[in-house]
């Protein structure tokens, strides 16, 4: 029987993948970076080089502190290699340097028992899926289904884009996996900087007429789903106020009741040289993971958000991590779930 089974973001979590940032770099500063990161200044201006050391220890520290709490509520935790993010590799076409292995979430789509290597934009991640390997290999022999998109060329023209609407050209499909949204049978694919109208088509044709992929369009450019949308259980959504609203919502979730995150507090804690250095958005810290559909993990200083949740009937653990705004991932983005109790359903009509 395979070990993955993963069908949406909220049934009772059993097995986990959380990430290492030991060695974390920024993207290397080419077009892609500019694209998915740092789409508002020019390519001289984006950080380069390794993360700092101390955002790296006391990012390692407040995961393990993480983990901590994971596997006491008895879930088994799997990490990846440390890598060489520093070694340069290369195509034809181009040459990179690597990134990080910090957010499984974005480089790997589960959907049931299969999981998919994702066509990812940023070229630093062209190979970090590597530093997954082992742990890939024990979920193939344990029965799993695992394949990756079609590799892409990542040529300069892809990321010549209408700035008025920058999102990589269709001349291939390439998304991170975070761009998706698992709703069982329904998936909400976010079109932005990391992701591709023609992703969401690759996507759909493979996963066959049982899946129905809905785009989400025109709302957010920057980079990933799970700060705008965060699905809490089935008929119950949370929603970023400052990129939705009632009459742009997808459709299907018209169907469910939707809330709306406060305000995110404690912003005030960064200076001008770490917003600089930042890849996150202002919203980061509403990136919060499901553990079951009554218990989620949720950043400490987020009251107002907490409250609310709450009032939902949802009991929330609170943690942090410091640097989520300059590591680009919050505990949502920082892990993958690989098990999860539950079938595999429809909730949409």
């Amino acid at each position: 029987m395979s070990v993955v089974w993963s069908c949406n973001e909220w049934d009772q979590m059993e097995e986990v993948i959380v990430g290492n940032p030991l060695r974390a770099r920024f993207p290397a500063p080419d077009l892609s970076t500019r694209l998915a990161e740092f789409p508002d200044r020019p390519i001289e201006q984006i950080p380069r080089g390794p993360f700092p050391q101390r955002i790296v220890e006391e990012t390692e520290e407040d995961l393990n502190a993480f983990i901590a709490v994971l596997e006491k509520q008895g879930i088994t935790v799997r990490r990846p290699d440390t890598w060489p993010h520093e070694a340069r590799f290369s195509t034809i076409h181009w040459e990179s340097e690597g990134f990080y292995n910090y957010c499984p979430r974005d480089i790997m789509l589960v959907i049931g028992d299969h999981i998919i290597e994702t066509p990812n934009v940023i070229r630093s991640r062209a190979q970090e899926t590597f530093s997954y390997r082992a742990i890939l290999m024990n979920y193939l022999n344990s029965g799993a289904k695992w394949y990756s998109a079609p590799r892409p060329m990542l040529l300069d023209s892809l990321y010549e884009v209408d700035p008025n609407r920058p999102t990589p050209r269709n001349h291939e499909p390439v998304f991170d996996a975070a761009n998706v949204l698992r709703l069982g049978r329904d998936l909400i694919y976010l079109v932005s900087g990391t992701g591709n109208e023609m992703g969401g088509q690759w996507l759909q044709t493979i996963l066959g007429d049982g899946f129905r992929v809905h785009f989400l369009r025109d709302v957010y450019y920057g980079s990933h789903i799970d700060s705008t949308l965060v699905a809490l259980r089935p008929g119950l959504m949370l929603c970023n106020p400052a990129r939705l609203n009632d009459d742009t919502l997808p459709g299907i979730l018209k169907q469910w009741k939707v809330i709306y995150s406060p305000p995110m507090e404690n912003t005030d804690r960064y200076d001008a040289d770490y917003l600089s250095k930042s890849i996150g958005s202002n919203w980061i810290d509403m990136n919060l993971l499901s553990i079951s559909p009554n218990l989620a993990v949720v950043d400490r200083d987020q009251t107002g958000l907490i409250r609310l949740l709450e009032k939902e009937g949802i009991d929330v653990i609170p943690l942090k991590l410091r640097h989520s705004k300059m590591m680009g991932g919050g505990f949502h983005c920082a892990t993958l779930d690989i098990r999860r109790k539950g079938s595999l359903q429809r909730y949409f009509g």
